[in-house]
């Protein structure tokens, strides 16, 4: 029997087309023509053979860039004597290891637990069902712009422009996020909104958990003011209300700590780890107190999660993370990264600001310093999609849509981050020149 994808292979159809018309569009976030058949460090492999430079990590999972010699060992020895294929119903080496390593390096109080899942979706999802039934208090508190996954209790809790098409849950308060490049809101207008909200229509002995983003990631790449997030923990801690810090994308070294709420001095409850965990493989995990994790026995199962292939690839990360340095590395890295791109804002007229910590970050485009007036989404796609010509690949992010964003995989050398610095001055001369047409974009605009 002709398979359908050999029956495609056969009609000549490029993967491309094959992918729209194979996978559900809901699962679809398409920013160039790209379509991959291979990778190997940090360049990704477009069918016909071409490499291009990844400076995404494929949205962050891929800290380690792709077939990392150490990943690749852990998984081989993992499938070569797999110790089943689940955590639920018995425990596995790999799991119960890793999770013993979480434990030791995230800093917390008391006897705490670790719960296993596939993505940083889950996790916070996972988070807001547990925090809820374990406290008795049925609200929570996050932040407009935030984005903590794209499962119904996880996308319930988030702000960003991009999910009003799901209605936050019910009693779910959210604060304005401080943005030193576009001072709406001060920190201390937001601490007094809080105030006042507890004082009048959100009583925080109703409130089980606020939701923080340490470096506010697809919001924009935010760096919140210094002070503001700790301010708000000890409001916070008053009333009992569980701090949960989301480090989904921007932790395990990416941020140049090796957790980025240590940015802030902060003192989380729960520590939500996704993407970068498991090195491309899926993985997540939350870490949070007995009290909490312990609430009743198989209150949130999920058949594969914890599975021994996936956890020994996120032990892979964390001994590469520490015996590779990383997080020197990053700190190191993207102060050069940030450096270069601020070095191009003397004749790249677009660039209005370059922000975020270690290799998290974001460059926003203006189409005016003085009004810091941003660029129609449509001069983002097109500055992307000119890399992507070019041989470079990255995303853009932000509540307005005009915030590239750099998140390469920490291994980057210092030639390819020279490279990809090339690239991004050259794509936006181009489209400041206006060598690519909105229609070339048009079916890359889906975020």
């Amino acid at each position: 029997m002709t398979s359908a994808s050999d029956s495609a292979r056969t009609a000549g159809l490029s993967l491309a087309a094959r992918d729209a018309r194979a996978i559900a569009n809901i699962a679809r976030l398409r920013f160039s023509p790209l379509a991959l058949i291979g990778g190997s460090g940090h360049r990704l492999i477009e069918e016909g053979g071409r490499s291009l430079l990844d400076l995404s990590a494929s949205f962050g999972p891929a800290i380690l860039g792709y077939s990392h010699p150490g990943i690749r060992e852990a998984v081989d020895a993992a499938c070569a004597s797999m110790a089943g294929a689940s955590l639920l119903a018995f425990p596995n080496e790999s799991a119960v290891a890793l999770a013993e390593e979480l434990l030791r390096l995230t800093p917390g109080e008391g006897e705490r637990r670790v719960w296993f899942g596939h993505s940083g979706s889950d996790a916070n999802d996972c988070a807001v069902r547990v925090l809820q039934a374990a406290t008795g208090r049925s609200r929570f508190i996050s932040f407009i712009g935030s984005y903590h996954g794209n499962l119904s209790g996880s996308m319930s809790i988030s702000g960003h422009t991009a999910m009003t098409h799901t209605l936050p849950r019910a009693g779910l308060l959210l604060l304005p996020y401080p943005e030193p490049y576009h001072p709406s809101f001060s920190p201390e207008a937001v601490l007094e909104l809080l105030d006042f909200q507890f004082a009048t229509t959100c009583p925080p002995q109703q409130v089980a958990a606020i939701f923080m983003e340490p470096l506010m990631a697809d919001g924009g790449l935010i760096v919140p003011p210094a002070g503001f997030l700790r301010e708000i923990e000890q409001r916070c801690r008053r009333h009992g209300i569980q701090i949960v810090v989301d480090e989904v994308k921007v932790g395990l070294a990416r941020s140049g700590r090796l957790h980025c709420f240590e940015h802030e001095a902060l003192t989380p409850d729960l520590v939500i780890f996704g993407k970068g965990l498991g090195g491309g493989l899926p993985l997540s995990a939350i870490v949070g107190p007995a009290a909490i994790m312990d609430h009743a026995p198989a209150f949130a199962l999920q058949t594969t999660a914890g599975n021994p292939v996936a956890t020994a690839a996120g032990r892979a990360v964390l001994r590469a993370i520490h015996e590779e340095r990383l997080v020197e590395r990053a700190n190191r890295m993207g102060a050069l990264f940030a450096a270069e791109l601020r070095a191009l804002a003397a004749h790249q007229m677009l660039i209005g600001d370059v922000r975020g910590r270690g290799l998290a970050i974001g460059l926003e485009l203006v189409d005016n310093r003085a009004t810091r007036a941003p660029v129609p989404v449509t001069t983002t796609a097109k500055v992307i999609y000119r890399a992507y010509q070019l041989g470079a690949v990255f995303f853009y992010v932000g509540l307005r849509g005009n915030v590239l964003e750099f998140t390469p995989p920490l291994t980057l050398s210092e030639g390819e981050l020279h490279e990809g610095i090339a690239i991004i001055d050259q794509a936006l001369t181009d489209v400041s020149r206006g060598l690519i047409a909105d229609a070339e974009v048009a079916p890359y605009m889906m975020w």
